[in-house]
């Protein structure tokens, strides 16, 4: 019989206060995140880089339990995904910069027939999905496994997928009154220098605000406005526009609902920046309501549309 594993890629999170030192020297090391081609250089910034950060880093994750949520609900995820009826052998994930790292996990399959890759990025950017799919094909070539290897495409567009959002959205706004509530899709954010030299992402994120603004219209749900926000904003370089500090400045009604765009796993930059940090603005700027939609996460309805995702693969050649 045919073995076949599902494996679920994402950035990761520390998993512990030393995590936040290794998983800032892995992300900053990364080619796709810096740019910067001379390895040495790269790591020389990087160093610096997390010098500059690690303090205040491990006070942010202090904030939120000493840990990012987010291997704790993929887990859970793919737990719930296993739990519905599929055609996999194993379900699992694995990690760019934190444990569980991709070749530590790719180890246990190597010799399955076939491997069914699921990037859980809504939006295609070279800073994830690529860094992701660079750092699966290292580890399959330095273990020499033989599998068949096969690729989930990108999902902001999938209407199934949006009804899970719509979804959510509906279900932290049961009972309120929403006619003079903005709200904000807010979305990781980019620096300006890469989309320049072609990556997808903006692209992807207005087309995804226009998808969901529209099903929303039709699905009857009443916001004073509509919103496309960035946050995370990292240096002084320039970044994709507008930013959420901006945004919530301009917000007139003093009143926001949040929905973190570019995430379907709660992670620190949705419990920590838009939770504690964001409303933390949101209240100096005098807002009567504040409020953080959660991810996806390991909800029936999302783990359902995975393992429907999951046979829409299609083979790719490294």
């Amino acid at each position: 019989m045919k073995k076949k594993a599902l494996l679920l890629l994402n950035m990761g999170g520390a998993n512990n206060l030393d995590d936040v030192e290794i998983f800032l020297k892995n992300m900053f090391d990364d080619p796709y995140i810096l740019g910067i081609k001379n390895k040495f250089l790269r790591k020389l910034v990087a160093f610096m880089i997390v010098k500059g950060r690690l303090k205040a880093a491990q006070h942010n994750y202090k904030q939120i339990g000493g840990k990012s949520p987010i291997c704790e609900l993929t887990k859970k995820l793919c737990d719930k995904i296993s739990s519905f009826e599929n055609e996999f052998s194993a379900i699992d994930f694995a990690m760019n910069y934190t444990s569980p790292f991709t070749k530590k996990v790719l180890k246990k399959y190597e010799n399955f027939d076939e491997i069914v890759l699921l990037p859980l990025y809504p939006h295609h950017s070279k800073t994830t999905i690529s860094s992701s799919l660079d750092d699966f094909k290292k580890a399959k070539d330095e273990l020499g496994v033989k599998a068949r290897i096969l690729l989930c495409d990108t999902f902001y567009d999938d209407e199934n997928y949006n009804k899970i959002i719509i979804s959510h959205i509906n279900k932290t706004i049961s009972g309120i009154d929403t006619s003079d509530v903005s709200l904000i899709f807010s979305a990781h954010s980019l620096p300006q220098s890469h989309i320049k030299k072609g990556d997808v992402y903006e692209k992807h994120i207005n087309e995804h605000v226009q998808i969901l603004s529209k099903m929303i219209k039709d699905s009857g749900l009443n916001f004073k406005e509509i919103n496309l926000a960035y946050q995370s904003r990292l240096g002084p370089v320039k970044w994709l526009e507008p930013s959420l500090n901006e945004i919530l400045a301009k917000c007139k009604s003093k009143k926001a609902l949040i929905y973190p765009l570019s995430f379907c796993i709660d992670n620190s930059e949705t419990i920590f920046e838009l939770v504690i940090e964001y409303a933390k603005i949101a209240k100096e700027l005098n807002f009567s309501f504040y409020k953080v939609v959660w991810c996806p996460n390991f909800s029936d309805e999302f783990a359902s549309f995975i393992l429907q995702k999951a046979k829409t693969a299609k083979e790719i050649n490294f």
